[in-house]
């Protein structure tokens, strides 16, 4: 029997740690771990006895709850919090009457899924923190080998000028860098309990208000907020739009390398495995599945996001649709992303680089991408102007003949004159007209280093 209770695809887009956090059981346990709290914090401040919190807490697991009943009894309840707590309070009186009495005291249903949902958000980051210190330290491993191999640098998918394979990882590494610091950020201002009751006033729990939700903040070892925040949704937005941009990075690296991948390129190249990107007809290939799967988030992710933002415009105190629309937004953003994150890491540690490969195709165009330099170097002797009709002239000989551009420029005496054979020899070298990419690998590197030290 196919017994498989994930989403097929999963696997391909995510990571099973990650697919645990979001898992079903994972956010009823949640739910329930705050239901827990919440007697425990009760009971502290005095509002409900003692001897309530150990059934309660006992009953709070989630292998205690029907989840076929739950999602059919959510789906006319208009929300999991409703019959969760109706079995909850079920399970508590089979061991303690008197205790069920005092499940879910004081508190609301959104209380009990937006807290929910900020822990498994905390596990979540936990989670993508680490593996963005992973992809950091591999590309800055790879910025610093590679910091000094030239490459051909590409702009509107054409060969442009030099540049050097370090610089590629170097500009990668500076932008999950600064990704590091706004995942930083993140948790100081979306990680906060959500405790405010009915109409987010505590009303039901009168002058004990306070105690309770310092006691469950404390409880859950997340910051108590000045107020609830039940319909500004800022919070869980901004969690939303900074893994958004951590995907579109991890996209942007994906789909560099899959380009560098393309058999007429052949720069780069995914680590091969068994089994891994293999074609169903054709032995021959050797497909970039992990880039695949990282673009794939990338292209998903956006509109995700912009859900979650068309989400926040919220009615008074209470969302009709706005709210509920974030429930499984908001996780299948960071499904995606850890997905993403998982596979680029995995391709950056283990990329093949083809150095020849690389060298070939800086010559591919004969010297014409530095004939830029040559005129440079002719201008400051005959005015730049002049240096520019006489490399252009030279570069359309040299398509239409077949020859190289130096070879063409050597014999033009209008240049000899200017520069000797040595000089000529030097403006055709790759590795002397990178510019600044050497100099701006070893900035990224030094600002990496000392962010880790």
């Amino acid at each position: 029997m196919f017994a498989y209770e994930g989403r097929l695809n999963d696997r391909l887009t995510s990571t099973d740690a990650m697919l645990a956090i979001f898992a079903p059981a994972s956010t009823v346990q949640r739910m329930l771990d705050v239901e827990a709290a919440l007697a425990r914090a009760l009971a502290a401040a005095g509002v409900i006895p003692a001897d309530a919190v150990a059934p309660i807490e006992a009953a709070c697991q989630a292998d205690r709850i029907d989840g076929e009943a739950l999602t059919a009894a959510a789906a006319r309840a208009g929300n999991l919090a409703i019959p969760l707590v109706k079995q909850l309070t079920a399970r508590v009186a089979e061991r303690a009457a008197e205790a069920a009495k005092y499940v879910h005291w004081g508190a609301t249903s959104q209380d009990i899924i937006d807290s929910g949902m900020v822990l498994q958000l905390r596990d979540a980051l936990d989670r993508i923190e680490t593996g963005v210190d992973a992809l950091c330290d591999v590309l800055a491993r790879q910025a610093a080998a590679y910091r000094d191999t030239p490459m051909i640098g590409r702009t509107w998918l054409q060969q442009a000028l030099p540049i050097t394979l370090g610089l590629k990882f170097a500009q990668w590494l500076d932008a999950l860098e600064r990704h590091r610091t706004r995942l930083a950020q993140l948790r100081e201002r979306a990680l906060a309990l959500q405790f405010g009751g009915a109409a987010g006033t505590l009303a039901s729990l009168g002058d004990a208000a306070p105690a309770v939700a310092q006691a469950l903040a404390s409880a859950l070892s997340l910051p108590l907020p000045s107020l609830p925040w039940h319909t500004q949704r800022d919070r869980v937005t901004e969690a939303a739009t900074v893994l958004g941009l951590l995907t579109g990075t991890l996209g942007k690296i994906a789909r560099d390398i899959s380009l560098h991948m393309q058999t007429e390129v052949g720069e780069l190249a995914e680590p091969s495995g068994s089994g891994k990107g293999g074609s169903s007809t054709m032995p021959h290939k050797r497909n970039p599945v992990g880039c695949a799967a990282a673009l794939t988030a990338a292209a998903r992710v956006p509109g995700l996001v912009a859900t979650m933002l068309s989400a926040m415009v919220q009615e008074h105190e209470r969302a009709l649709g706005g709210w509920q629309a974030e429930w499984e937004t908001l996780p299948d953003i960071a499904r995606l992303c850890a997905g993403a994150l998982a596979n680029v890491t995995e391709v950056v540690a283990g990329l093949d680089v083809d150095t020849a490969r690389l060298a070939a195709n800086l010559d591919m165009t004969r010297g014409l991408i530095l004939g830029e330099s040559v005129m440079l170097a002719l201008g400051a002797s005959i005015g730049r102007l002049r240096a520019h009709e006489l490399v252009e002239h030279a570069s359309r000989e040299a398509v239409r003949s077949g020859r190289g551009l130096r070879e063409v420029l050597g014999d033009n005496p209008d240049v000899t004159r200017v520069l000797g054979n040595a000089q000529l020899d030097a403006l055709f070298d790759p590795a002397n007209y990178s510019g600044q990419a050497r100099q701006f690998v070893d900035a990224v590197l030094e600002c990496y280093r000392g962010a880790h030290s």
